[in-house]
């Protein structure tokens, strides 16, 4: 644990992709004014550019085949801001409503999340189950595990004989867990995560349920996905988790996920072009920093080469002939980080404090920055699909994208 100032701006701790400058990168920013209402913005060369008058959502953008050459071709028009400015007024605590600030950069997209795709978050979901919601259990709980199971799990592919056999004996053993059978047997998780347009951008708060007492943040890579199954791009994105919820049953995932303000995706989706593509996706490196007003400390680490099941096939089980999804979706990979150190008592584990800062990184996606708070503290979702359809009338923006001339 080290020192943290309370009071330094998320924008202090955004690290820009190394890359920038070679990516293709779209987002979405709420206009204040007489024009108030959600923008598609193009970033390029540190100045941000409403686009909106040729593509009104995000979700239009992705059916494109090809919507980084459209975007490259794009006539632009006056910068709307300069990146820092935008950034720096995207924090909840510093912002000034008469600027832009960032939103979310996705829109009429459905918002799923894949999980148990890592073994180590794998034997923690089990744990999670036995210790019935108790974080103070769980030490206990998981050497037990570690020892009968008797396998490193990271070894086992999911559906495949290996992993059957290792099905048959565990059940023998009555080890065999609802978190298991997804983790390594033939068909993943694929859940709900939250409705669209209720996702939380770059610097808003993010909420925790106010009963929870065993939570933490989830750093995941973000797949963007059009209506026909083809991934346009990524971003990166906080799958909020309440531990003792879950833990307590899994019928409860829907309250253990889905909440006011509990999933957060941005800053910007980048699009797939000559620069990246999904194999900068699996060879990603997910970094995760917490900083707390107590002063608390706590880093992480994720690497997708780590993941069990490749991204195209968690896409693959997500829309096919028995799910469709007409305006396209997004798909959280799911997480390798699952926080083990006490934060306060010895054994009670890891869990949010309000006020917490969650820097979720990767160094060619940059940094997604938010702060904790509760659900029913967080700012309400109030601007759902009839709003932003009647908003996108009254501001005489297109429903389609526009040909280039």
């Amino acid at each position: 644990m080290s020192s943290y100032t309370p009071s330094h701006p998320l924008t202090a701790a955004y690290q820009a992709p190394d890359d920038m400058a070679a990516g293709t990168w779209v987002g979405r920013v709420w206009l204040p004014g007489s024009t108030a209402g959600p923008a598609v913005v193009l970033v390029k060369e540190q100045a941000v550019y409403d686009i909106s008058t040729s593509v009104s959502t995000v979700s239009t953008l992705m059916e494109l085949d090809n919507p980084a050459a459209y975007l490259h071709e794009l006539p632009l028009p006056a910068p709307l801001i300069d990146l820092p400015g935008l950034l720096a007024n995207s924090d909840s605590r510093e912002r000034d409503e008469s600027k832009p600030w960032l939103l979310a950069p996705i829109d009429l997209q459905a918002i799923k999340a894949a999980g148990v795709t890592f073994a180590a978050s794998l034997l923690e979901r089990v744990v999670e189950e036995q210790a019935k919601g108790d974080p103070g259990k769980a030490a206990d709980i998981r050497a037990s595990l570690t020892e009968r199971i008797g396998v490193d799990l990271s070894d086992i592919v999911p559906g495949s004989d290996q992993a059957e056999a290792l099905r048959k004996v565990l059940i023998e053993q009555g080890l065999w867990s609802q978190y298991l059978e997804v983790g390594i047997g033939p068909d993943a998780e694929v859940f709900t995560k939250a409705q669209p347009l209720s996702a939380v951008g770059y610097g808003s708060d993010i909420g925790i349920h106010p009963k929870s007492t065993w939570n933490n943040p989830e750093p995941e890579i973000v797949l963007v996905v059009s209506s026909t199954g083809k991934v346009q791009g990524a971003t990166l994105g906080n799958d909020v988790n309440l531990r003792d919820f879950e833990g307590r049953s899994a019928l409860l995932l829907s309250k253990a996920k889905d909440n006011n303000a509990s999933t957060a995706i941005g800053p910007f989706i980048r699009l797939f072009d000559e620069s990246y593509g999904i194999d900068d996706v699996r060879s990603a490196e997910v970094d995760l920093r917490i900083h707390g007003e107590d002063g608390y400390l706590l880093e992480g680490h994720s690497s997708m080469r780590q993941i069990s099941r490749d991204p195209l096939d968690l896409v693959a089980q997500t829309l096919n002939a028995n799910h469709q999804y007409p305006d396209g979706f997004v798909l959280f990979l799911g997480t390798l980080f699952a926080p083990r150190q006490d934060r306060d008592q010895p054994g009670g584990g890891f869990t949010h404090k309000l006020g917490d800062v969650v820097m979720i990184s990767t160094s060619r996606l940059g940094t997604l920055s938010n702060r904790v708070t509760t659900s029913d503290q967080a700012a309400p979702w109030s601007f759902g699909i009839r709003s932003l359809m009647d908003n996108l009338q009254r501001r005489g923006l297109p429903l389609s994208v526009v040909p280039l001339q």
